[in-house]
């Protein structure tokens, strides 16, 4: 039976931060004790070799109000007939619901991977006149989960400062030598193409990207694209741009084919546009990119300007102008051997500082805290 199960309607099974560093994590520490509960109908997954389990609710909800309360609902009954030690979160839209497991005696983790109040107010599909009063309902269940809860997880400073001092953070750096091809290619003799890694979104500069490229107008440059599209509706829109005969589009992509990508390129983009829930975030993709000696190309936020610049990683620009972007392209393909060296760097930086295997010690120790409460009692 399963003493600690990690629980989500939202992220997919095979979230990199859920299950492939948290989950694995904990499996090690405490093998066949561990589970995750995903709600999106492919059916149970057996890793019994590293000791843990995949569970599926059934498939998902159809619409973001029937997945809040029918899904959740769901997700609530069957974590809770499992009689877990400790269940661990990872959507604000099960705030309510972890608050029925904690008052039948389960100990609750909030992971809280953004500032959801934040992102809720650059929601664009959402009414404006709704944004600021769903903003201010999750501010009020995120301070009563402070309260409540038996421990909060927070994936960046910023989100940690804003729950206070008690909270754990563990940050989601990338798992060392996970993304870098051993045999990679120097710089100058690959392909002339940059990465974009991640979800399609126009905050997240999928127009901007685009555009840059058709101002280089460079049949030899071309985006090595992996995501997906969120909503759908902006795929239609992004491929009628003139640029993106220049984009070779991988849709999702597992582990292995980013890795392949990332060995073949010039750098990697990380462009989100200067929004409240992006200044102070820290993507997993800048990260990756770095990890996988790649140079970036990111936005100028102040936290991001600290990090690139500190470690000497890759070039700064405006997200929202098509214009600075492609100038921070073509200067990676006239200064090979300077972007090679920033790529080192990164590299070096996410060995040093930016990995997972610190903030897996920290998880593991939150939970052993935890463990020996419930013992106790």
């Amino acid at each position: 039976m399963s003493r600690i199960i990690h629980f989500t309607t939202v992220h997919p099974r095979n979230d990199t931060r859920i299950h492939l560093k948290e989950v694995r994590t904990l499996a090690k520490r405490w093998p066949g004790e561990v589970a995750l509960f995903v709600q999106d109908g492919k059916g149970p997954e057996s890793y019994e070799d590293q000791g843990y389990e995949i569970y599926d609710t059934g498939p998902p909800e159809k619409g973001r109000l029937r997945r809040m309360v029918f899904g959740a609902r769901r997700m609530y009954h069957a974590v809770r007939r499992a009689k877990p030690t400790i269940v661990h979160f990872h959507d604000p839209e099960l705030l309510p619901w972890a608050f029925l497991l904690r008052l039948s005696g389960v100990k609750v983790i909030y992971d809280v991977h953004e500032n959801a109040p934040a992102t809720v107010l650059s929601k664009t599909y959402l009414n404006p006149f709704i944004r600021r009063p769903m903003a201010l309902i999750l501010h009020a269940l995120e301070k009563g989960a402070k309260a409540a809860f038996s421990a909060i997880v927070a994936a960046t400073i910023d989100i940690r400062d804003n729950f206070g001092s008690s909270t754990t953070l563990v940050q989601n750096f990338p798992m060392l030598g996970e993304l870098r091809r051993p045999n990679s290619s120097r710089h100058c003799e690959r392909p002339k193409d940059f990465a974009y890694v991640g979800g399609v979104t126009a905050i997240r500069s999928a127009h901007e990207i685009v555009d840059a490229l058709d101002v280089l107008g460079n049949p030899e440059v071309r985006l090595q694209m992996a995501g997906a599209f969120a909503p759908k509706t902006l795929e239609m829109a992004v491929t009628s741009q003139e640029g993106w005969r220049y984009v070779t589009f991988h849709g999702w992509a597992g582990r292995d084919v980013v890795s392949d990508i990332m060995g073949n390129v010039r750098a990697g983009l990380v462009l989100f546009h200067p929004l409240p829930n992006h200044i102070t975030a820290q993507p997993n993709k800048l990260f990756e990119y770095m990890s996988a000696g790649l140079p970036v190309i990111a936005s100028d936020f102040p936290l991001w300007r600290e990090i690139v610049q500190k470690a000497g990683s890759g070039l700064l620009v405006d997200p929202e102008d098509p214009k600075a972007i492609a100038g921070a392209m073509q200067w990676i393909l006239d200064n090979t051997e300077e972007a090679e060296a920033m790529g080192q760097r990164g590299c070096e930086a996410v060995e040093c500082h930016y990995n997972w295997d610190a903030e897996a010690a920290k998880l593991v120790a939150l939970y052993e805290d935890l463990l020996k409460e419930k013992k106790g009692q």
